[in-house]
């Protein structure tokens, strides 16, 4: 079993990929890291692109690379799921494949684990100093205030929940991504909303970040369909959707 896992959900990705895939592979050589003890997961989201492709050649080159094809273009939420659940390490990232945040503030998360953590997230909030390339003032300001619905609607304490820069111990978080229903951009509180439902502890870690022009993120449009997102939240946990043990067969297969 590899000691960590690096899930890269990846939508339309040839231009950005293979940069990312090499800076990870500079990284862990630079620490003497073996091979077997990470894995990399490419969940491919129905690109259109040569994406798959360049995961495939990337395949031949570092054996740590896995690629995972969904059908059809279903979110990045629904990546993240299903990458998260494929994964074997101990810990288990998630990342965009921009890695807006660098791979090397994977420390800094892992630091946070191995305090005691269960979950560390990445945070652009906690200090804008470590901001290298901002995003405009509309998206900021944008983002101060959806986060603040954040913590108006789920009760959640972070300041940044959005930062596409997450870690998790694995075994105890299995159950968060099982219970995971949404499948767009929305899916970040959604996760955390779980983390604190089943008693996990969750660190909001400062980490560099660095704006890329070419996000997939559209601001108006989206924040529309986030917004609704953490009204469903709401209404998911109220029905019971979110229970705090798994079923019966669910607990077999997690065994």
């Amino acid at each position: 079993m590899p000691e960590l896992s690096i899930v890269i959900p990846a939508y339309n990705e040839e231009n950005r990929l293979g940069r990312a895939l090499e800076r990870i592979r500079s990284f862990f050589a630079a620490r003497h890291t073996r091979g077997e003890q990470i894995e990399i997961l490419i969940v491919d989201d129905g690109s259109t692109d040569g994406t798959a492709r360049i995961a495939q050649d990337w395949m031949r080159v570092m054996p740590s690379v896995r690629l995972i094809s969904n059908d059809r273009n279903r979110g990045k939420g629904y990546s993240v799921r299903r990458g998260m659940l494929e994964a074997r390490g101990r810990v288990a990232l998630f990342t965009d494949a921009d890695l807006s945040s660098p791979i090397e503030e994977l420390q800094k998360l892992l630091a946070a684990l191995e305090a005691g953590n269960d979950v560390a997230i990445g945070s652009r909030a906690l200090d804008r100093s470590l901001i290298s390339v901002h995003q405009s003032v509309f998206r900021e300001m944008a983002g101060i205030l959806y986060n603040a619905l954040v913590r108006l609607l789920t009760g959640l304490p972070f300041h940044d929940t959005q930062c596409g820069f997450k870690a998790f111990v694995r075994a105890p978080s299995q159950i968060v991504f099982e219970q995971q229903r949404i499948e767009r951009f929305g899916f970040d509180p959604e996760i955390l909303f779980l983390a604190k439902h089943h008693g996990l502890r969750t660190a909001e870690v400062p980490v560099r970040w660095a704006h890329d022009p070419a996000t997939k993120v559209h601001v108006f449009r989206d924040s529309l369909l986030m917004f609704g997102d953490l009204v469903r939240i709401r209404w998911n946990s109220f029905l019971g959707r979110y229970p705090k043990e798994r079923p019966a067969a669910q607990k077999a297969d997690a065994a």
